[in-house]
């Protein structure tokens, strides 16, 4: 895997929208955001743009954002600047060649796992599943600036906590390493009899998501698991589940017990990252070791 080079100060971050659109006014407070923070910044045409309006301007557009921010020989890293819908429209129209020969920080969560499944998948590039510029970098809690600048720029083993009062819980205990892969559970199951269907096997899988009620959770992990991605996996990290309670049936721990115990792989829940604030950067396509017994997270850099 290629592990882009580090982001410091001055440097210049590339800001595309390849899913869901943002107001102008918000577009534009991101860039001051980012400009305050020290760097240099190139805004993509479509964080300006509304298509239908749940995207960010036509396919056409969002897909050339992305392939030409990484053809730029000025841009360090390329910041996604919110999620929504969209990015599973593009990925056919990403020139994988750019990327390739032209490897960069690449960060986003949410609607963007499509896209962290094709540059880890095809481009063989390390990505960042963390903060975006609208979503989090507006208003930047320090836990998560501070997760996000160590894990893009550390060269040694890094220890991924979660915040304080918030206990990583053990589901199924063990240890096992692999790359780390995943990221939004809806996304992850979109790609299923696709050129993108997400590998998992010998890897370890995160998986989160939000506003999805627990029979929906089920309906998906159910089909991980008759597509065997579950079972292919060396052990899984659940994230956060934001606003995935239901009154009327299960609760959502019920349902992640009720399917992926008995697979008696190594497992955490409770995990911050996803959809949360603080969360935790997460560097996929990298070597993890999973401790589930001791309930530790440990990104083994020398090993990527």
């Amino acid at each position: 895997m290629i592990i882009p080079k580090k982001l410091k100060i001055g440097d210049t971050i590339g800001v595309v929208a390849p899913a869901g659109p943002v107001p102008k006014e918000k577009a534009l407070q991101a860039r001051c955001v980012l400009e305050e923070m020290g760097f240099k910044v190139k805004m993509g045409e479509s964080c300006f743009l509304s298509f239908g309006r749940y995207l960010a301007g036509e396919d056409h557009i969002r897909a050339k954002d992305i392939n030409d921010m990484f053809m730029d020989q000025d841009v360090d890293a390329i910041i996604c600047i919110r999620g929504g819908y969209g990015c599973m429209r593009i990925m056919d129209k990403i020139n994988i060649d750019y990327i390739k020969k032209n490897p960069k920080i690449f960060v986003g969560y949410s609607d963007i796992t499509a896209l962290h499944i094709l540059f880890n998948q095809i481009a063989n590039l390390v990505t960042y599943h963390g903060p975006m510029v609208f979503s989090n970098m507006i208003d930047l809690n320090k836990f998560t600036k501070k997760s996000f600048f160590e894990v893009i720029n550390s060269d040694d083993d890094i220890h991924l906590q979660n915040p304080l009062n918030e206990e990583i819980k053990t589901m199924v205990n063990g240890v096992v390493k692999g790359p780390l892969v995943g990221g939004n559970l809806c996304l992850i199951t979109s790609t299923l009899g696709t050129p993108y269907e997400i590998q998992t096997k010998g890897k370890i899988l995160f998986l989160e998501d939000i506003g999805e009620q627990p029979f929906k959770i089920d309906r998906m992990l159910t089909q991980l698991s008759l597509a065997n991605k579950l079972q292919e996996c060396r052990g899984i990290i659940l994230g956060d589940f934001n606003d995935c309670e239901d009154n009327n049936g299960f609760t959502l721990l019920e349902v992640l017990k009720m399917i992926i115990k008995p697979l008696n792989k190594p497992t955490i829940y409770n995990f911050k990252s996803g959809h949360c604030e603080p969360m935790i950067t997460l560097p996929l396509g990298t070597i993890c070791e999973l401790d589930a017994t001791n309930k530790k997270v440990i990104i083994r850099r020398n090993e990527a």
